[in-house]
C-alpha cells in the first residue's frame, strides 16, 4: 500500500541475511529506491510470475510460510527458527495473501495483537517474522 514498505523490507532482509523476491509491477523499482538506505547492492529476486515462482520454490524443497490469520497458524512466539530454505509470503495490508497463493503455503504464522487494530504494517509484520525465522529474536 505504501511504497516505503518494500525498501524497509529490503533493509530487514539485508539485516538477517535474506533475499527479497519482488513481483514485476511498475511501482517496484521506485518503492525499493524510496525505502532503501543501504549503501551496497542487496539480494533482490525479480520474479516474473509470483505464483509460479512460489510453486517452483516449494517443489525445490523450500518451506513456504505465509504471514496470515488462519485457523492452523502458528503464533509468532512459537515459530521455530528456519532450518532450511524458507520463503515468507506477505499479502496486501488490507486484503491479505491472495487466495490462489494460499494454496501454495506449507503453513502460516500469525502475530498476536491485543489492541484494536486488525493488522500491522506489512513492513513491520514481515520484519518481525524475518527476525524470528533467522533466530535473532
Amino acid at each position: 500500500m505504501h511504497g516505503a514498505n518494500l525498501g524497509t523490507l529490503l533493509r530487514t532482509c539485508d539485516a538477517v541475511g535474506a533475499c527479497l523476491a519482488v513481483p514485476p509491477f511498475g511501482w517496484v523499482d521506485e518503492a525499493l529506491a524510496r525505502g532503501n538506505t543501504l549503501r551496497q547492492p542487496s539480494c533482490v529476486h525479480r520474479v516474473g510470475s509470483p505464483l509460479q515462482w512460489l510453486a517452483d520454490e516449494r517443489r525445490a524443497g523450500a518451506h513456504v510460510l505465509g504471514v496470515e490469520l488462519a485457523d492452523e497458524a502458528v503464533r509468532l512466539a512459537d515459530l521455530p527458527v528456519a532450518r532450511r530454505r524458507t520463503v515468507m509470503v506477505l499479502g496486501h495490508e488490507a486484503t491479505g495473501i491472495p487466495p490462489e497463493a494460499l494454496d501454495l503455503l506449507d503453513g502460516a504464522v500469525e502475530i498476536p495483537m491485543v489492541g484494536t487494530g486488525l493488522s500491522l504494517n506489512v513492513a513491520v509484520a514481515g520484519s518481525l517474522v524475518l527476525y524470528k525465522l533467522a533466530g535473532l529474536l
